[in-house]
């Protein structure tokens, strides 16, 4: 009997044994599941970076970039591009990081923005947009990344899990190791995409860029080869899509004049004024950018405190007469585009000169209104 009870008591014991492991197990998983929920739901400013990391990260990634890609060996085409940058960087929300503009010499259509304030051009990007009105569009989609932070936002939320993997983990995995350029450069989602275009839109027009600008930049990318694969512009559908809402900020921001026509006539119009039509593809250019062009350029215009119909003149250029107010140059107008109306190009630089005063006199005309309502 004694043997049979201490049985009975040693199995008894063992069930408890079992069963206190057991719980102590579930108790374990239940607190541990209690503090993932509650890190998870942490505030990201618990582990954000700071502007001095996303500087100090952006210079070890600028060099990386540098290491692989060589710089294009032309000076004054990099001035340009840093000069165009730096003056859209002025007018950003973060106009104080050290920021630096850059062209390397691939063909490849792209450009992108490391965090800390580096933008990289490609130069077959500049290739396809050579009017530093369209390269302001493109650096200043890229500033938008940057202003907003997109790559790091997209890092810290990484960045909660990987502290948590590093505490469950003890210590392997540790925070920010294995960050690549891969991870810096990766896709933004649509949204992202969408607010770098209106910023790109913004800071352009704000730094005295044609409000066109972004538009022309958008348009030309949606129309690359789809079998063509660019960062900057690889969804067609979305590229309709990003072109349709380019055009709805123009309007909400009352750009004018307005813009209409296709491949082989752009016009230049508002109201029931119109400019003569552009008919001639010049270096390049389609009528339906140059008519882009030409608009951007005449509403700079608007800016200006004492618009007066008598500061047009018409001038020889080496595609053909070029129109200018005062020493800005507004566009030029070919013989192909006069022979369309049946006229020699020093007659048709005169019909547009008047068609230009008319405008002046609709403008004047109109109550007084802020020009650059954005």
């Amino acid at each position: 009997m004694g043997a049979a009870v201490m049985g009975r008591q040693s199995r008894k014991a063992e069930k408890m044994r079992h069963f206190n492991s057991q719980t102590i197990i579930k108790l374990i998983n239940i607190g541990l599941m209690l503090f993932c929920l509650w890190f998870i739901s942490l505030p990201q400013s618990v582990w954000a970076m700071s502007t001095q990391d996303e500087i100090d990260m952006g210079q070890r990634e600028a060099v990386e970039v540098e290491r692989q890609i060589p710089l294009v060996k032309d000076s004054a085409l990099q001035e340009r591009v840093q000069k165009i940058g730096l003056r859209l960087a002025k007018v950003s929300e973060r106009p104080d990081l050290p920021y630096t503009f850059k062209v390397l010499d691939s063909t490849e259509v792209n450009a992108f923005a490391i965090p800390g304030g580096f933008i990289y051009v490609y130069k077959g990007l500049i290739d396809l947009m050579p009017s530093d009105d369209e390269l302001a569009g493109v650096i200043g989609h890229e500033l938008g990344h940057i202003v907003k932070r997109h790559a790091i936002k997209e890092m810290e939320k990484g960045t909660g899990m990987n502290l948590l993997l590093a505490l469950l983990t003890k210590g392997r995995d540790m925070l920010l190791q294995g960050v690549t350029m891969e991870m810096l450069m990766a896709h933004y989602s649509r949204n992202d995409e969408r607010e770098a275009d209106y910023l790109g839109f913004q800071h352009s027009t704000h730094a005295g860029y044609s409000p066109y600008a972004m538009l022309m930049g958008l348009e030309k990318l949606s129309k690359i080869d789809a079998t063509y694969q660019s960062d900057l512009f690889s969804d067609h559908p979305e590229g309709k899509e990003r072109v349709r809402l380019m055009k709805k900020y123009l309007a909400e921001a009352h750009i004018h004049p307005f813009v209409k026509g296709d491949e082989k006539a752009g016009v230049v119009y508002e109201g029931n004024w119109q400019l003569p039509e552009f008919t001639a593809t010049v270096a390049g250019s389609t009528p339906l950018y140059r008519a882009y062009s030409a608009a951007g350029q005449i509403y700079q215009l608007t800016r200006l405190k004492n618009l007066s119909e008598e500061h047009f003149i018409a001038s020889p250029d080496n595609d053909g007469v070029g129109i200018y107010y005062d020493d800005q140059l507004l566009f030029v107008i070919t013989e192909e585009d006069a022979t369309v109306h049946n006229l020699s190009v020093d007659d048709f630089a005169s019909t547009v000169i008047q068609s230009l005063q008319e405008w002046v006199v609709l403008q004047q005309s109109k109550p007084n209104q802020s020009s650059a309502d954005m």
